[in-house]
This record gives C-alpha cells, structure tokens and sequence, in this order.
C-alpha cells in the first residue's frame, strides 16, 4: 500500500466493477464467445469472417461518435448495422440484433464474485455509502453483487462515461456529498483515477493491471490488493 496523498471526511466510497471487484478477462471472452456462436448460426454473417464485426462497430460510431460513451448502446447499434449492410429488412435487422446482443449479455452478467469481496463491501458499508461506478455494460442485478450497493451508476444510462466527472458528480449530488467526501476505487489510471479527478474526488488505484497508462496524475492510494482497504478506513 503506497499513499501518495491524505484522504479525510470519507462519507461514500465507490468502485469500478470489472477488474476491480471480479476478473473480467474471462467474462468478457466468454460473451464474446456466445455472441460469436450465435452470430456464425446465421450463414451470411458467417460468410464476410472476422473482420466484419469490427466493420460493423467502426461504422456505428463514426455515424454516431456519442456511442463510445454507451458501450450496449454502441453494441446493439453496430449489430443492427451489420444485419442492416447484409440485405435484412429494417425489422428483421432488429430482431437478429436483439437476439445477438441478448446472447452476449446473457453470458457477459455469468458472474460469481468471491465471498471475500462481497463481505469487504458489507463491512465498509456498515460505515459508508456504497456506490458502483462503471463504464461496462454488466447487469449488477444478476449476480450476488445485485444487494451490494446503495446506488448503481452505469455510464450510458446515467452519464457520460470515465474519465468525465459526470457520474462522480451524480453520486454526490444523490447522498449531498462534497467531492471530497467521495472515494473512488478503480484499476485504470485512466478512466477511474483521472475520472475522480476531474470530479475532485480523492482515488485508490488497484494495481492489478499492466496496460500503459497515459493519465500521469498520481491516486491518493495505490494497492496491490483490494482487500486492503480494510486497513485504510
């Protein structure tokens, strides 16, 4: 644990979900996947290989560059694309699309989060408001993090996504917080550190990812491991 600058009045603490709270490598490969399988049932999307999805979800959002604030959104839209430029009619499209998504999303919420985790979120929340944060498209109330928090906000649905304030804001509006009253808990420098940031809210980064990061702003706390916040607070 490295602490690199103080942290006070702590009334709320709000987490990121994917990689923070669960791995979500293997969550996502296996959405992926499902999606994938039910794509490839369909010959003629089968036929244009791999490379179409990408095609798809490049030309999405260069028609509507708000998407990538939206990731369902932009997942469901490039998929209707994608049936539209095959020839399908307008409501045939839809429908192909829904039920893709549907096949992704089904596995993408496939989540089991460990004991550990969910009694670290009951202990702190004995004490504060528990907020969770995300850019991701996973439905909370499908697996056991569903009773875990006091509010859930998903970028998309409630904001514009990390690294913009909105949602920080959001959060402290909800529970009339000062910026500072609210700490936010993520593993990107990026989007969660320099999210909270922005907001004027003090961070903890996980350490527990080994991608680059171009955000040069230091978190309050650094950890390596997110039951370590049991010896913070």
């Amino acid at each position: 644990m490295r602490f690199n600058k103080p942290i006070s009045d702590i009334a709320a603490i709000s987490f990121d979900l994917d990689d923070t709270l669960y791995d979500n490598r293997p969550v996502i490969i296996a959405a992926v996947n499902a999606m994938t399988a039910h794509l490839n049932a369909i010959p003629v999307w089968q036929a244009k290989g791999r490379s179409f999805w990408s095609q798809c979800r490049n030309e999405a959002l260069k028609q509507n560059s708000a998407l990538a604030e939206d990731v369902t959104k932009w997942r469901q839209v490039a998929l209707e694309w994608g049936f539209t430029a095959l020839g399908f009619d307008t409501a045939t499209s839809k429908q192909h699309a829904l039920q893709a998504y549907q096949a992704f999303a089904d596995a993408r919420s496939n989540i089991t989060v460990s004991d550990a985790v969910i009694n670290l979120l009951a202990q702190l929340r004995s004490q504060y408001h528990i907020i969770a944060i995300t850019n991701g498209n996973v439905e909370i109330d499908k697996f056991n993090l569903r009773d875990s928090f006091d509010l859930v906000l998903r970028a998309g649905i409630d904001g514009r996504a990390k690294p913009h304030p909105e949602l920080y804001q959001l959060a402290c509006q909800h529970f009339n917080l000062a910026p500072h009253q609210l700490l936010h808990v993520g593993d990107s420098l990026d989007t969660d550190v320099q999210g909270a940031h922005r907001a004027g809210c003090p961070s903890v980064w996980l350490r527990n990812q080994f991608a680059p990061y171009q955000y040069k702003g230091l978190a309050n706390v650094e950890i390596d491991d997110i039951q370590m916040l049991k010896k913070m607070m």
